[in-house]
């Protein structure tokens, strides 16, 4: 580690008010002598350094914002001394640079930070078993070695097991880089209980795909050049602007200027909207299904083959099931059609826009306009977000969405689309042109996405996000035995548990997982608590111990291309760990001695052979658009240079290039073999080219989804795409409907993906902090309501906990409604109970509904003006700073 570094982070962590008030990035202590050459203080006084002597480095940002932006640090002398984004080549439309948002261009401000978990430590009151259990969170730290801190895991990890089996070891993370080393340990050792859930997708999760036929995920949309030709986008619960920064928002743009209109259908008139000159149709929250009823009964009552054709009368025909009587399937009765389900024929209630209104806010007139804009006859892409299935009930959404567009027949053909276009496939969906090459080390299980890895797990159950925290305070739970278990397709079975250890890596399970304050009695409760993390976020607080865990820029290196289709990256390692952090592999490997175990039976190479495996494994859809040729030409020279032993092999550019640029991107073009139309081939010839239904077809009628929620057993869905008030939802905050009597929390609130996160990620970074606060947004007319003024702090009050926030009073958000940024970290007040973080999940509860969607983004709530001491704002926060010294 250089002097430097150390001296900066110790300065920082011992006197950081009056140093900057914060840690220091490297550029901030340079003295200038020149252009070129800068004083830097040293341990010995100091030295100079020039730029020019430097090396730009590719530096990974592998958050998950659903962008994957190419960002450089200039390294001098072991020093990141200035970021950059992509310079590769031109910036085009078509060949579009992968800059960085503020976000990525932050980074140094997160590696070099203050707040950087530096050594391992333990609880002070700890003792094996657990010690006093309830100063969890509120303990005080003491630094410890290294193998002090893994003979502790390894000890509490061999005694539970011992007493209690494996079933005793929860590790709430999904299967995915870094985790994967210390999974694929514990799986070793002989498994333990993995999670399931619908998180970000909401009701949008992968079993839509297999069920009703629309794509859930990656490839249910057209690619970007497909936008120049639609004529109106709808968005329904998307902010590119924000959730996807980078290219997603740029391709938005490029379809406005070659003419399209655009219309918001959300809570929140958003940045997106406002750049990209939108309506906005304003409806609450988890209120959706409700809105397309009433879109679809206009569509219906007003459609006239001659004089007023609005229905595509021939795409339903061909490519659905379940539509009207005559397209039920032949074993159903007939009047159980989606038809007369919205003309209410045989239920004697129709779902005609006064209905709808009355439940989503949204006008008559409003309602009507917007299912003429989606008639058939015009190039419309609707397109939705994952953000407004996060909510109870929301399960028949994707179902109503897709019969929408079906009925419009906005399938399959150029500037049509109907699906979702967020995160990694923003605006330009389809199949990754690129295959990221495997390691070539064991592993178990499958992955985030269902790929094969290798090796039987030992125990294959798993409890949904939303219900670990029961599962760990009673002691019953459902369980999917699934292999699939993470895609959810597979039966709950009700369970019991006693668990005893809780394994936490990187991931933010008390931030980020339903019911907050039910998740720190979960954590006070089993005998062990571990969190290996490079912060101290909510999971490292109330832990016994803590592994200090390298980030990426202290990484070996890898390849991902988990953000754009086209493009796929390299980072390397920016600088050497810092302090006493240790890679996931490293933590790994010593924990397996410390088990008694082989490292070599996981670890049969070291790392530098690992991420060499990577790259020459890796490869690039051929400009066939049909076969996968290698991406990299590799030398005798290179493998030799690299350490490694491999083969030569001929690519599509030097490995040194690669390196160098740390990025590979396809040139693409309108009129190029690498064009997605999604569903083309289903709609040109539904017969020879089935969807994977059990009709083979669009199946607005599915008796297989209603089976599968059944077997998930969180409550039944009808075959058709039926409205369900939320638990809640916008009914439940009345005591009484039909008099509309609100009840005692009378808003609700959703969270809202925020530029300055991404998720918990960055809420700790001072550079983002004083860029993007984290306010409550309330509109004007609640807030002259509940006397609530511009800056003041306010109580959030729900049935489940409190925190408190700053006010942003806004015209651009619905009466009724609130938004919080998703992702502050936690800081429960020991006396008030109160969330002085403002996390969202110390107001949400756990209800998950239909296929275990976990309700996130409906939470009844009760909002006053806080009298007591003000918050401050966020860029005058304090870091977190742990007390690790001996």
């Amino acid at each position: 580690m250089s002097s430097f570094i150390e001296r900066a982070c110790i300065i920082a962590e011992n006197d950081y008010i009056s140093f900057l008030e914060s840690n220091t990035a490297a550029t901030e202590l340079l003295q200038p002598v020149s252009r070129e050459h800068y004083l830097i203080p040293d341990q010995n006084g100091s030295r100079l350094l020039s730029f020019s002597s430097g090396k730009w480095i590719p530096a990974g940002c592998n958050y998950d914002c659903g962008g994957r932006c190419l960002i450089k640090s200039l390294v001098v002398d072991g020093i990141v001394v200035q970021q950059k984004t992509d310079d590769t080549h031109a910036d085009s439309p078509n060949y579009p640079q992968q800059r960085g948002c503020c976000r990525g261009r932050s980074l140094r401000k997160q590696v070099f930070g203050a707040d950087r978990l530096k050594y391992p430590m333990k609880r002070k009151h700890y003792s094996l078993g657990g010690g006093n259990k309830e100063l969890r969170g509120e303990d005080k730290w003491e630094r410890i070695s290294w193998d002090e801190a893994l003979g502790i895991l390894a000890s509490e990890l061999l005694r539970v097991k011992s007493e209690y089996g494996n079933q005793a070891i929860l590790f709430p993370y999904f299967w995915a880089d870094p985790a994967i080393s210390v999974s694929d340990v514990l799986n070793h050792f002989g498994g333990y209980i993995g999670v399931w859930g619908t998180h970000s997708y909401g009701s949008w999760k992968l079993p839509v795909r297999a069920v009703i036929g629309l794509e859930g995920f990656l490839t249910s949309v057209n690619d970007r050049f497909d936008y120049l030709e639609t004529e109106t986008i709808v968005m329904f619960g998307l902010n590119p602007a924000w959730s996807s920064p980078g290219n997603g928002f740029y391709y938005y743009l490029q379809a406005k200027k070659a003419g399209a209109e655009f219309i918001l259908v959300d809570p929140f008139y958003n940045d997106s909207a406002a750049a990209l000159h939108a309506e906005w149709m304003p409806i609450r929250p988890g209120t959706d299904t409700a809105l397309l009823l009433a879109v679809a009964y206009v569509l219906i009552t007003e459609d006239n083959l001659n004089e007023n054709p609005l229905i595509d009368w021939d795409f339903l025909r061909r490519c659905t099931v379940g539509f009207d009587a005559d397209s039920m399937p032949y074993d159903t009765d007939p009047k159980w059609n989606f038809k007369d389900y919205v003309l209410g024929t045989y239920s004697g209630q129709a779902k005609n826009p006064k209905w709808a209104s009355e439940i989503c806010g949204l006008s008559v007139e409003k309602i009507r306009q917007l299912a003429y804009s989606l008639r058939k006859g015009k190039k419309v892409s609707m397109l939705s977000g994952y953000a407004n299935g996060r909510t109870s009930e929301s399960d028949a959404l994707p179902q109503i969405f897709m019969t929408v567009g079906a009925m419009t027949g906005h399938f399959g053909k150029a500037g049509h689309n109907c699906g979702v276009a967020c995160h990694r496939q923003n605006l330009n969906s389809g199949p990754f042109l690129y295959k990221v090459g495997q390691d070539e080390l064991p592993h178990y299980g499958k992955s985030h996405f269902g790929a094969n890895t290798g090796i039987e797990p030992p125990i294959r159950l798993a409890i949904n996000t939303a219900d670990i925290w029961d599962a760990v305070l009673s002691g019953k739970a459902l369980a999917n035995s699934d292999p699939g278990a993470q895609v959810g397709l597979g039966e709950n079975v009700p369970m019991e548990f006693d668990f005893h250890v809780i394994f936490n890596f990187m991931g933010a399970a008390l931030e980020t997982t339903p019911n907050a304050n039910k998740g720190i009695e979960a954590f006070r409760k089993v005998d062990f608590v571990v969190s290996c993390a490079q912060y101290p976020s909510g999971n490292a607080l109330y832990s016994d111990l803590i592994l200090p865990v390298t980030t990426f820029w202290e990484d070996f290196g890898s390849v991902n291309n988990l953000g754009t289709r086209d493009t796929i990256f390299t980072y390397r390692r920016v600088v050497e760990p810092l302090y006493e952090a240790k890679s996931s592999r490293w933590i790994a490997q010593e924990l397996m001695k410390k088990l008694g175990m082989q490292v070599e039976e996981l670890f049969p190479f070291d790392e530098n052979q690992a991420y060499f495996n990577k790259l020459k494994n890796t490869k690039v859809l051929d400009s066939d658009g049909c076969s996968y040729v290698p991406l990299l030409t590799i030398t005798q020279t290179d493998i030799e240079e690299f350490g490694v032993v491999g083969e030569e092999q001929t690519g599509k550019i030097p490995i040194s290039e690669f390196l160098e640029k740390g990025t590979y991107q396809l040139k693409l073009d309108p009129n190029d073999a690498y064009r997605y139309i999604a569903y083309e081939d289903f709609v040109r010839d539904p017969e020879k080219f089935p969807r994977p239904t059990d009709s083979g077809k669009l199946e607005i009628y599915s008796q297989k989804y209603s089976d599968l929620v059944k077997q998930l057993r969180y409550g039944e869905k009808s075959p058709l795409p039926e409205y369900v008030a939320g638990k809640d939802g916008y009914e439940a905050s009345f005591s009484d409907w039909e008099s509309k009597t609100k009840g005692p929390y009378p808003y609700q609130l959703y969270s809202i993906h925020y530029m300055g996160r991404a998720h918990t990620n960055f809420a700790n970074n001072p550079w983002i902090r004083e860029a993007w606060a984290a306010p409550l947004f309330i509109c004007r007319h609640d807030a002259e309501t509940l006397k609530i003024k511009n800056g003041d702090t306010v109580l959030i009050q729900s049935r489940f906990g409190s925190c408190l926030r700053n006010a942003c009073v806004t015209n651009r958000i619905l009466p009724g409604v609130m938004a919080i940024p998703h992702g502050n970290w936690i800081e429960i007040n020991t006396g008030s109970g109160i969330d002085l973080g403002g996390n969202e999940n110390t107001l949400c509860g756990s209800s998950p509904s239909g296929q275990g969607t976990a309700a996130y983004n409906s939470i009844l709530v009760k909002v006053s003006r806080w009298d007591g001491k003000p918050l401050v704002a966020e860029s005058q926060k304090h870091l977190r700073i742990l007390d690790q010294r001996r």
